[in-house]
């Protein structure tokens, strides 16, 4: 579902949005700026992660299917 809003943006970012779909490096005004925030809610995401990782260190996904081959291995001879 897509919302219509209402955006003030400085006229070179406006010429920018133009040139792109003039040139066909967008398919509109709005496909641009859609993409561009997507990508900016991605780098947010990027970041948050970053900073998460680096309070808490990385986890090993692998630790409990170790505890469980080590528990449940049968080696033979």
């Amino acid at each position: 579902m897509s919302v219509q809003i209402t955006v003030r943006l400085p006229g070179e970012l406006v010429s920018f949005l133009d040139d792109s779909v003039a040139e066909g490096r967008a398919q509109s005004r709005a496909a641009l700026v859609a993409s561009a925030l997507e990508r900016e809610m991605r780098r947010q995401a990027a970041i948050t992660d970053a900073r998460i990782l680096a309070e808490q260190g990385p986890g090993d996904d692998l630790d409990a299917l170790v505890s469980w081959s080590v528990s449940n291995a049968a080696l033979e001879d």
